[in-house]
């Protein structure tokens, strides 16, 4: 993908997570087909459908995760979509019925309206992130996007409302002409590019070398200095990402080791100081009878309460944080 965080790269391409990264163009897949080192799988995961991310690929990405359909079948024209196991069973959809992309804001001004997609088959559970996802061909996201649109005939008659001017075969529409948002059988062929589709944007490739040997090559093709593209290794991200979690952990453990060192030290500070406080009161129990075993028995259940009240403060400060804490953080951050 293009140059940026490895781990946004791998964590937005391999569970579609994390915001999109930089976008690069389908001209980075073709140049790895055209290298003959690898198979070139494009990505384009931007867009949603009530918080499912949709991943816009191709056919190849199903045989790479080993999916397979467990009702319906794969896409294979425009529009059509097939869902992840939980998915479906969260929409409660199957092949037959429709999803509708989200806009990504509710502000969105650019005229772009959410694509009706027609639901064609349902994978069966991998466990793996791709149960949580919508795939669609990767040229349907660009129809999200509003880079592919198809419009009415305006050739037709009862389009004429819609021309602005002819001029020999060019026909130049006005604003009244509206975008269809579903893609059916009646009006796929309206659909068209603009421009070539190596300048089309997708968020990454996944290249699949032949061998290892080709893997290595293909590596060394993208190290040069003015290179605008950048290719990791999943396994080597996840690792690095993996011994910084590590690392952070050791180091929380042993700053809360050193809180409840001195915790304790300043706890048994506080009840010594109590005791010598307390000196000539434990001496006038000692005179009016009492023994060593009830004095020092009601000393130390004087300390064990004020340990459980102590425990019982701390557990219900973290409860209130636990439920409150992120809208208190918020509030106080934006207000």
């Amino acid at each position: 993908g293009a140059k940026g965080s490895p781990l946004e790269l791998a964590l937005n391409s391999l569970y579609f997570e994390s915001d999109t990264p930089a976008l690069t163009t389908y001209s980075e897949a073709m140049r790895i087909e055209e290298s003959g080192l690898a198979q070139p799988i494009p990505l384009y995961v931007r867009f949603q459908s009530r918080e499912s991310p949709i991943v816009g690929t191709t056919l190849e990405y199903f045989d790479f995760r080993g999916l397979e359909i467990a009702s319906g079948r794969r896409m294979a024209v425009l529009g059509e979509c097939v869902l992840g196991s939980r998915v479906a069973a969260s929409m409660g959809v199957g092949p037959g019925d429709t999803v509708i992309s989200s806009p990504e804001s509710v502000f969105d001004l650019a005229g772009v309206y959410p694509l009706k997609m027609q639901v064609v088959g349902v994978l069966k559970p991998s466990y793996t992130a791709d149960d949580g996802a919508i795939f669609v061909d990767v040229k349907t996201a660009w129809v999200i996007q509003g880079l592919v649109h198809g419009h009415q005939d305006m050739d037709a008659p009862e389009a004429a409302a819609g021309v602005l001017k002819r001029e020999g075969d060019t026909i130049t529409a006005n604003a009244s002409v509206v975008q269809y948002n579903e893609i059916t059988p009646d009006n796929v062929d309206s659909f068209h590019f603009h421009g070539s589709m190596e300048g089309y944007p997708i968020s990454g490739v996944i290249a699949v070398p032949h061998d290892q040997k080709s893997g290595t090559i293909l590596m060394g093709r993208y190290e040069a200095d003015d290179e605008v593209s950048q290719i990791v290794q999943p396994e080597t991200v996840m690792n690095e990402l993996l011994g910084t979690i590590l690392t952070i952990r050791e180091f929380v453990v042993a700053a809360l080791l050193l809180v409840a060192i001195a915790t304790l030290a300043t706890a048994a500070l506080v009840f010594l100081l109590s005791l010598r406080l307390r000196r000539r009161e434990i001496d006038t129990m000692s005179k009016i009878g009492g023994s060593r075993l009830s004095i020092g028995t009601l000393l130390v259940s004087e300390i064990v309460a004020v340990l459980v009240a102590g425990v019982l403060l701390a557990g219900l400060l973290t409860l209130l944080t636990v439920q409150f804490g992120e809208e208190l953080i918020r509030a106080l951050l934006l207000g």
